[in-house]
């Protein structure tokens, strides 16, 4: 055991991350996570509503995001293992995301009604001809959330390793 930590939920949470990587490698959503991830987009919507409507529109997105990093923020200082979960979930999330931003000025993704957030936003702000900046960005962004999540998982085994080393090495 190393930290207090259970080998057996970091070996668990290893895999929730290679399969997070394969979905993220292949363009595709986590399947039924992307169901709880839908919630939180409508969620921003709900709750920024009063807001501008460039705001509400992005706002879907953010708390898409936003609310699984939150969560590993919270984690991080408890539960280290479950901070890299929560955060490789946020990966996928703004892998979405950029996606949909990808999508803008196409509008080719199926939505759940109402019209894509992202070109109206974009449109708004006259950036709908660097979507796809923006959208690499956000991508980006995401491979470096999932890349954390698994140092913030293997940290404390690659402590040990440097430390054995270290000692061997005196």
């Amino acid at each position: 055991m190393i930290t207090g930590r259970s080998r057996k939920k970091d070996v668990a949470i290893a895999i929730a991350l290679v399969f997070f990587a394969l979905r993220m490698s292949a363009d595709a959503r986590v399947p039924l996570l992307s169901l709880v991830d839908l919630g939180f987009h409508y969620l921003g919507h709900l709750v920024t509503y009063p807001l501008p409507p460039v705001v509400t529109a992005a706002a879907g997105s953010l708390f898409q995001v936003a609310v699984p990093f939150a969560l590993a923020v919270y984690f991080f200082v408890r539960d280290e293992a479950g901070a890299a979960l929560c955060l490789g979930w946020s990966a996928t999330n703004a892998l979405d995301v950029a996606r949909y931003m990808a999508d803008a000025p196409y509008q080719r993704l199926p939505l759940f009604g109402g019209k894509q957030d992202w070109t109206f936003v974009f449109g708004r702000l006259h950036l709908l001809g660097t979507s796809q900046e923006i959208a690499g960005f956000v991508r980006s962004g995401a491979w470096l959330m999932l890349a954390a999540a698994v140092v913030i998982l293997a940290r404390p085994y690659l402590k040990l390793v440097f430390t054995k080393s270290a000692a061997h090495a005196a």
